[in-house]
């Protein structure tokens, strides 16, 4: 597998993060990890095969999660690269994806999707098991954020796993979820006295890593507050025992290795 980091803030404006999006491809296929409105160029920025892209998970309807949704359909309805295309693209998502989509689509009879190649949407169940690539599995439990948000865990056939928690509030679940994976992707907004509920500060994060012991962490979804402190340091006053990676917008980790 290999993971790239196209969005790593929120929805607030800032000059280095851009909003929720992440790359996961396997020897079998790729998928994007959630499609806020700037992952449409940022895949195009880190050179990724966008117009071949298998299939999309949105974790949940925020805008800064699911916002790029429709351009991305409506560029892909009309670019060059995507008029050969024959295979299908499989949007997978929380029970309401389905309606989104449309929703978006009846704005202005967009016709999104009205594509040169076929377009699938699934909708998932908390708890379900499905197939997501051709070489990965796919499994999904709630998180406590909003109503639909979910948590994915991914494997594929050689065993190498990740799980993305998308937005989350403290939760053991997820933890378990996560449970020895080889990348724990988990959401930390804030360093420390969060304002919301569900959201996660640092302490809360690095308790659930250290519930998990993946083989690695990586911190993201990361508000402007970050900006004003020594991430390394504030890591190490919490004296984790797995390596735990800040995220930034490039970053690229290769699990195939």
């Amino acid at each position: 597998m290999k993971f790239v980091v196209l969005g790593s803030g929120t929805s607030v404006p800032h000059a280095e993060r851009s909003s929720s999006a992440y790359w996961l491809e396997t020897r079998g296929g790729s998928l994007l990890l959630d499609c806020s409105a700037s992952a449409i160029h940022r895949m195009a920025q880190e050179n990724l095969d966008w117009a071949n892209l298998d299939a999309i998970w949105i974790s949940h309807f925020h805008l800064d999660h699911v916002g790029g949704l429709a351009p991305f359909l409506f560029g892909t309805k009309w670019a060059p690269e995507t008029q050969v295309r024959t295979k299908t693209l499989t949007i997978f998502g929380p029970k309401g994806i389905e309606n989104l989509v449309n929703a978006f689509d009846k704005a202005n009879n967009y016709g999104l999707l009205e594509q040169p190649f076929p377009v699938e949407i699934v909708e998932v169940e908390p708890y379900e098991k499905f197939q997501i690539l051709s070489d990965a599995a796919a499994a999904v439990i709630p998180t406590p954020h909003t109503k639909e948000s979910c948590a994915i865990r991914l494997e594929d056939e050689a065993g190498r796993s990740v799980v993305f928690s998308a937005d989350t509030g403290y939760s053991r679940d997820l933890a378990a979820f996560a449970k020895k994976v080889d990348l724990f992707v988990l959401e930390c907004s804030f360093v420390k006295n969060k304002p919301v509920e569900k959201h996660l500060e640092l302490a809360e994060a690095v308790a659930l890593i250290e519930r998990a012991k993946p083989k690695r962490a990586m911190l993201s979804h990361l508000y402007p507050e970050w900006d004003e402190v020594n991430f390394d340091s504030e890591i190490a006053k919490l004296t984790p025992s797995v390596e735990i990676i800040k995220g930034f917008d490039g970053l690229c980790i290769d699990l195939f290795e």
